[in-house]
C-alpha cells in the first residue's frame, strides 16, 4: 500500500503549554483511520497542524512524497488535503449551490479580465463548474435545495453540504472532524453508509475524529488513540476495544 501521509515527531506548543507530543501517524493511500480521545486531547489541533491552520513547533508532515510543512491552508488544499470542521462552517448567506461552486474557484484557469469582462474561457469553466456542482449536490441527496439558503438546511443536510464542498475541492486525503456531531441514530447510520460510499466512489483517504464509537468501530480499519496530547495506542477496532489503556483513558470500560 503506497503512503499517502506520514508525520513525525509533531509536536505544538502554545505558551509553554503542549497540546500536541510526538504525534507519529501513518496512512496508505485508501485508508478509512479514526483518531479517537477524551475532549482536549488534541485531536483538532493535530488536524489544524496537518492543513496548515497551525505550524508545528516541531517534527515533519509528507504528503503524498512532499513536504507539507510551512504551506499555508489555500495550499494544502491544492495539494490534495479538504476538511470538514467540528463546528459546521457554511457560508450561511449563501445557497447551498453556490457553497459548492466556491470550492472550485482555486482550479479555475480563467483570469481577472477574463471573469469580470466574462469573455474567453470563463462560460465554458463556470458551467463545467456549475454541473460538477449539481452533480455533487445530487449525490448528497441536496440537489432539490440547490437555490434554499444554506442556514435554512437542516442539521443533517449542513454536514451533507460541507463534506460535498470538501469533495469539490478533489482531494486524495479526507479528514472529517466529528461528522456525526448533533445527530440523531438514523442520521448517523447514514453518515456511515455515506462515508465508506464516498471513499470508494472518490478513490479517497479518509482521517475520521469521532466521539461516537458505534460509528468509528463499525467503519474504520485502524484507529490512533490520543491522550494529552499524546497517541497511546494504534491498532484495528478489535486491538483498541480490548487494549487496557485505552479502556483506562477514553473508553470507560465499554466493551
Amino acid at each position: 500500500m503506497r503512503e499517502l501521509l506520514k508525520t513525525e515527531n509533531v509536536s505544538m506548543v502554545f505558551g509553554g503549554l503542549k497540546a500536541v507530543s510526538d504525534f507519529n501517524i501513518r496512512l496508505g493511500a485508501g485508508e478509512l483511520v479514526g483518531l479517537i480521545g477524551p475532549n482536549g486531547a488534541g485531536k483538532t489541533t493535530a488536524f489544524n497542524m496537518l492543513t496548515g491552520v497551525y505550524q508545528p513547533t516541531t517534527g515533519s508532515i509528507t504528503f503524498d512524497g512532499k513536504s507539507i510543512l510551512g504551506k499555508k491552508p489555500y495550499q494544502v488544499t491544492k495539494a490534495g488535503i479538504a476538511r470538514t470542521f467540528q463546528n459546521i462552517r457554511l457560508f450561511s448567506e449563501l445557497t447551498v449551490l453556490e457553497n459548492v461552486k466556491i470550492a472550485f474557484q482555486s482550479r479555475v484557469k480563467y483570469g481577472l479580465i477574463e471573469s469580470v469582462l466574462r469573455i474567453g474561457r470563463y462560460f465554458k469553466e463556470e458551467r463545467a463548474i456549475e454541473e460538477e456542482a449539481r452533480r455533487l449536490l445530487s449525490i448528497f441527496h441536496l440537489e432539490v435545495l440547490a437555490d434554499e439558503t444554506a442556514k435554512n438546511l437542516p442539521y443533517g443536510a449542513q454536514r451533507r453540504l460541507e463534506i460535498a464542498r470538501a469533495l469539490a475541492t478533489k482531494p486524495k486525503l479526507l479528514l472529517l472532524d466529528e461528522p456525526a456531531a448533533g445527530m440523531n441514530p438514523q442520521e448517523t447510520k447514514e453518515l456511515m453508509e455515506m462515508i465508506r460510499w464516498i471513499r470508494k466512489e472518490f478513490g479517497l483517504t479518509i482521517l475520521l475524529i469521532e466521539h461516537d464509537m458505534a460509528l468509528v468501530m463499525g467503519i474504520c480499519e485502524r484507529i490512533y488513540v490520543l491522550e494529552y496530547g499524546e497517541i497511546i495506542a494504534e491498532g484495528t477496532p478489535k486491538e483498541i476495544r480490548e487494549n487496557p489503556e485505552v479502556i483506562r483513558a477514553y473508553l470507560g470500560g465499554e466493551g
